[in-house]
């Protein structure tokens, strides 16, 4: 299944009409959906990508033909100042930063024993998967307004763990810590911080590991018996960027088809 075909109808969540969002890994999978769910919202939406250019153009042209306003930049984040460049070219093309979805990062596939794990591959998850997130929230906070809103994606892997994935898990439990230290220190400024923890996605980045009978293995593994799309992911998203969120901060919202709670 491509990540890539257009949802054949997008819902709209009320209260986007003109809110300024950056989503960032907006190129493709959960990124891409829950940028075109915020511009069928009526969101004006920043596509930050890394180096897939014309996925990221065709998302824009996507968002555009749904009424809005929408650009595409790329940007290495582990580096702080592309992650400032992102940020101040978003404020600069929308006036301003309304709201910030931090979507970006990477799951090395490879399952390898903790015992085994090169320094290379930690060092990279945590750039990719920490520092990033780091780098480019520092930035969006200091560019929102109060009231904003921040939604980052983590993981069900950091709750509950996950074998031969340390690096990854322990990256998502590092977000998950920051959602919750950002809640508190943001919230006088009526800024809530909150995180997505999907479980199995269909996405380009799971599809060799979900591929063929492995697909059904994960969903047994499901209480609600199948793998969540990119679309079930982003509605959710969306939802914490909306007013109707406004007294939700701090939370590690669940989207994973119940399968945390078989941890």
């Amino acid at each position: 299944m491509s990540d890539r075909s257009p949802s054949p109808s997008l819902p709209q969540l009320p209260g986007l009409r003109g809110a300024r969002v950056l989503v960032t890994g907006a190129s493709r999978g959960i990124g891409r959906a829950t940028a075109l769910l915020l511009a069928a919202s009526g969101a004006d939406v920043a596509i930050g990508y890394r180096t897939r250019r014309e996925a990221a153009d065709e998302v824009v042209d996507a968002a555009r033909a749904l009424g809005v306003r929408a650009f595409a930049h790329a940007a290495d984040l582990g580096d702080p100042d592309a992650a400032e460049g992102l940020v101040g070219a978003t404020v600069a093309a929308f006036g301003g930063l309304d709201a910030y979805v931090g979507n970006a990062g990477i799951w090395p596939p490879d399952e390898v024993p903790f015992a085994d794990m090169a320094f290379a591959q930690w060092r990279r998850t945590m750039t990719e998967n920490v520092d990033a997130i780091f780098h480019v929230t520092r930035a969006a906070v200091r560019a929102m307004g109060d009231g904003g809103r921040v939604v980052l994606v983590a993981s069900t892997a950091a709750q509950r763990g996950e074998a031969f994935h340390a690096d990854y898990a322990a990256s998502k439990g590092a977000m998950v810590s920051l959602v919750k230290s950002l809640a508190v220190e943001l919230g006088p400024r009526g800024i809530t911080v909150n995180a997505v923890a999907p479980g199995w996605v269909a996405t380009e980045m799971t599809a060799g590991v979900l591929a063929g009978p492995a697909l059904d293995r994960a969903a047994a593994g499901i209480p609600i018996g199948r793998v969540a799309t990119a679309d079930d992911i982003a509605a959710p998203i969306v939802f914490l960027c909306t007013p109707m969120a406004r007294h939700v901060t701090g939370e590690i919202l669940n989207v994973n088809g119940g399968s945390v709670l078989c941890g």
